[in-house]
């Protein structure tokens, strides 16, 4: 995987990364909550254990955290992936590991529900992505981009 660096219209360096046949800036903002929006997220060994294990699962897997809030009842994550990766099953790695670990490592203590998912079923998730100024101008002056100035053949028959 190799990185490119460009400016963007707002003149803040974006970092691009690739791969072998890809350019790729998959960012998105991801919301979850405990089963029955308990606050048992409350305590801060279960903060601290949740976030080396989101940083653990994200580094086994290639992603990147670019932002992590764990409240008491409910989580957001910035997280950038990789194109072969959907959100879905992002969500279902981060949601299955993280619930079968913390309950492991943290046993009974704290609430957490011990023969059921810790994580609710749903999920929110928004994608954070390139401007939408940019991509604004660009699909406004898209004419612009696509002109190519071909000879016709019509015009060499009427000379």
């Amino acid at each position: 995987m190799a990185l490119v660096t460009i400016m963007s219209a707002n003149y803040h360096n974006r970092t691009i990364r690739t791969l072998t046949h890809c350019f790729y800036e998959l960012k998105y903002h991801i919301v979850w909550t405990p089963k029955y929006r308990g606050k048992v997220l409350a305590h801060t060994k279960v903060k601290d254990e949740l976030r080396r294990i989101f940083e653990m699962i994200c580094k086994w897997k290639h992603w990147e955290i670019l932002q992590l809030n764990i409240q008491d009842d409910h989580i957001h994550l910035c997280i950038l992936a990789t194109p072969r990766d959907s959100i879905s099953w992002v969500m279902q790695i981060i949601k299955g590991k993280s619930s079968a670990w913390l309950k492991k490592k943290i046993k009974r203590a704290h609430g957490l529900y011990q023969k059921e998912s810790l994580w609710a079923r749903g999920y929110f998730v928004s994608t954070i992505g390139i401007d939408e100024y940019l991509i604004r101008r660009y699909v406004k002056h898209q004419d612009h981009h696509n002109q190519v100035s071909q000879p016709s053949l019509f015009d060499k028959l009427i000379r």
